[in-house]
């Protein structure tokens, strides 16, 4: 990392209020859902709004009354997806256990989030905004906002990172690296279940880096 972002979340989603902003809110989301379950069943460019409608199981006229456009779509499917890969992830971290097995099941969770379809869902978009770029800018800023709270995050998971912000950065560019790239490969199935083989070995070298880091808060 060239700079430590600033400690900023994002933004919480608001909760509807009354009979009919809920039923509005509820349509909203299965819309949004069933975006991203078309994106990672047939990528960015095969995603069409005719298979939004049809996973979503609702009519075009209710497709269009709450998004017009696929634009206006994708837009609320990036922040939902953002939103809730941030949650999942917070919700990992906050149930680590307190002793030295600390590193070693933050890394598992992390694993378990860049296997799970909405990592998949993110990794779709990413790519394709490489050359859309009205893509890009909806993605830009909900990513970085996203980041920003993830360096957060394992700031706090690394206790002894004051003094060492060097290999603080080094620490995490390998963690995402490495679990990118097992991200990536298992969309193949080519790791055949060498995933725990390179966690280990992720452990070993992390605890080289940060010798008493990643120890266990007291």
């Amino acid at each position: 990392m060239s700079s430590r972002p600033a400690h900023t979340t994002l933004p919480p989603e608001p909760e509807p209020t009354g009979w009919q902003a809920q039923k509005s809110a509820s349509t909203r989301l299965q819309i949004v859902e069933a975006a991203l379950r078309c994106f990672v069943e047939h990528g960015y460019g095969g995603t069409t709004t005719t298979e939004i409608i049809a996973k979503a199981g609702l009519s075009r006229g209710a497709m269009l009354h709450h998004f017009p456009s696929k634009t206006d779509v994708v837009r609320a499917a990036v922040e939902h997806l953002h939103s809730k890969r941030l949650k999942a992830f917070r919700k990992a971290i906050e149930q680590l256990p307190r002793d030295e097995s600390r590193a070693r099941k933050a890394l598992e969770a992390y694993l378990d989030h860049v296997r799970h379809p909405l990592y998949a869902a993110f990794l779709e978009l990413w790519i394709a905004a490489r050359t859309d770029p009205e893509l890009e800018a909806i993605l830009k800023p909900a990513h970085e906002a996203f980041e920003r709270e993830w360096y957060r995050i394992a700031q706090d998971l690394w206790p002894g990172r004051r003094g060492s912000e060097a290999s603080f950065d080094l620490v995490l560019d390998l963690v995402r690296c490495m679990m990118d790239g097992i991200a990536v490969r298992g969309l193949t199935g080519d790791l055949g279940g060498r995933e725990q083989r390179l966690v280990s070995y992720l452990e070993e070298r992390l605890r080289e880096l940060s010798g008493p880091g990643l120890a266990a808060k007291s």
